[in-house]
């Protein structure tokens, strides 16, 4: 099983990356987001670098779990997918580096749907992959309203999902669902696996779990 992050030291790490080495947390959204792309592409047998014929959904909040998401959409289409971008949540709450990476999407002409309802997610079954980039290691109460909504169409896709970090409503110390959780065919992580993954209902929402590099150990 090797090294597990609680939450407390996930934030701690990213904090010492930042203001210890240096590191703007641009730059470590960017390489967990090609890692995302990467690993998204392997599971439907591409190559790394390719993802010709690829059509992919993808599912964003408006956090840093969001622009994770955001950054793998731009590598997924300079690679050859057909890719769709969803956001769930309040503008006024996208924080600013999402924001800059959705910029990105939006100045290269990408089409995004703010999710305002369940309704909005039709057809999630058309896509050959989902990517769920909605809530981060930082979620602590049950999922409700549009939120849950949103996890429920993903789950209820029945298309393979990867999911970023840790899947959405799954909390990420305890491993515990609260309320209701994304379950995920693979879910990419950065520097070690979080501790919930391990635990309670982690191993089954999570599916199998790879560990990606974001430059700084």
């Amino acid at each position: 099983m090797g090294k597990l992050l609680t939450v407390k030291q996930a934030r701690a790490f990213d904090k010492f990356a930042q203001e210890k080495l240096g590191i703007p947390a641009l730059i470590l959204m960017e390489n967990a987001g090609r890692g995302v792309a990467e690993e998204s592409a392997r599971m439907v047998g591409g190559s790394k670098g390719y993802a010709g014929g690829l059509v992919v959904s993808i599912v964003c909040g408006t956090g840093n779990n969001g622009g994770d998401g955001f950054v793998a959409a731009r590598h997924l289409i300079n690679a050859g997918a057909k890719v769709k971008v969803y956001v769930v949540g309040l503008k006024a709450k996208l924080k600013n580096d999402p924001k800059l990476n959705l910029n990105i999407l939006l100045k290269m002409k990408q089409k995004v749907k703010w999710v305002k309802s369940g309704k909005d997610l039709i057809g999630l079954n058309r896509a050959t992959l989902l990517i769920d980039a909605l809530f981060g290691i930082g979620l602590n109460s049950p999922v409700t309203g549009l939120y849950r909504q949103v996890i429920a169409a993903l789950n209820n896709a029945r298309v393979p999902i990867v999911s970023v970090d840790v899947p959405s409503g799954l909390d990420a110390e305890t491993g515990k669902i609260l309320g209701l959780a994304v379950r995920a065919k693979k879910t990419v992580t950065f520097v070690a696996p979080k501790k919930g993954c391990f635990l309670a209902d982690g191993p089954r929402q999570c599916g199998r779990i790879i560990v990606k590099d974001i430059g700084v150990r």
